[in-house]
């Protein structure tokens, strides 16, 4: 049972689906081949400080997973998943189940490039490559035979959301600012591989492909928000003022009409 708690531990958290054995220095592997394997999937820098893996409890936790910006984009981090923490689940058969995939305070940038192009859509891009195809079949990068995995619950707490738009031309809607902080309440990504099970070596990318998908989602409604609000006052600010403009020209012809009286 040990065993097989350490494959779907390292293939869940570290994109990969070659099987490490329990050896001495376990977390360092695991560490070192998230950084290599995560880099690999995201196509850009992946840094990770620590892994500590509890075999007596099942559970695994993750602390400063970092992941730099696409290339194109500034030198910032897109995103930094604070603490990550694993709850494997009890089952002896497959689909193994991972109770909970718990990300807690993450750091997240959305940044808007000229084109009109945000920094996390190309990092959902570069995953969306290391998924199955629609006829559910391994892509090229699955390396065999793999065992079923299914996580019920994937948890995003207390994200710090960055919307930057900064490089985006608006056109004639002028805004004061481009650069925007707020933090999101907790939301449940979607579950990956429920009922049946997902290939352990793709859950890990499954799972950062579901929380991206949701992050994308509430930046784009945040900055369609401001769009809109921006776009309504500026509309008032144009009425008010033609507005303006007729009661001067109602006065000015009033002033005539009793001038010549």
């Amino acid at each position: 049972m040990k065993k097989i708690l350490v494959i779907l531990l390292v293939l869940v958290a570290a994109f990969i689906g070659v099987v490490f054995y329990l050896v001495s220095g376990v977390d360092e592997l695991i560490r070192s081949q998230m950084e290599t394997q995560g880099s690999k999937a995201l196509q850009t820098q992946v840094q990770v400080n620590k892994v500590e893996l509890s075999f007596a409890e099942a559970r695994m936790s993750i602390g400063g997973f970092n992941v730099h910006n696409p290339k194109g984009y500034s030198d910032d981090q897109a995103f930094s998943l604070g603490e990550v923490k694993l709850d494997l689940g009890t089952s002896t058969k497959e689909p193994y189940i991972v109770e909970e995939v718990l990300i807690d305070a993450p750091t997240v940038l959305y940044e808007v490039d000229a084109s009109g192009k945000a920094n996390l859509v190309v990092l959902k891009d570069n995953l969306q490559a290391m998924l199955p195809k629609g006829d559910g079949q391994p892509t090229a990068e699955s390396t065999g035979p793999s065992p079923l995995v299914s996580v019920q619950k994937v948890t995003i707490k207390d994200a710090k959301l960055r919307i930057n738009f900064e490089a985006m031309d608006t056109g004639e809607l002028k805004l004061d600012q481009k650069q925007y902080d707020l933090t999101l309440p907790t939301f449940q990504s979607s579950p990956v591989g429920v009922p049946n099970g997902l290939p352990a070596d793709q859950v890990g990318t499954a799972i950062m492909d579901s929380m991206l998908d949701n992050l994308i989602k509430q930046a784009k409604q945040r900055v369609k928000d401001i769009f809109e609000d921006k776009a309504k006052a500026a509309a008032k600010e144009k009425i008010d003022e033609e507005k303006q403009k007729l009661e001067e020209k109602a006065k000015d012809k009033l002033k005539g009409l009793l001038g010549n009286k």
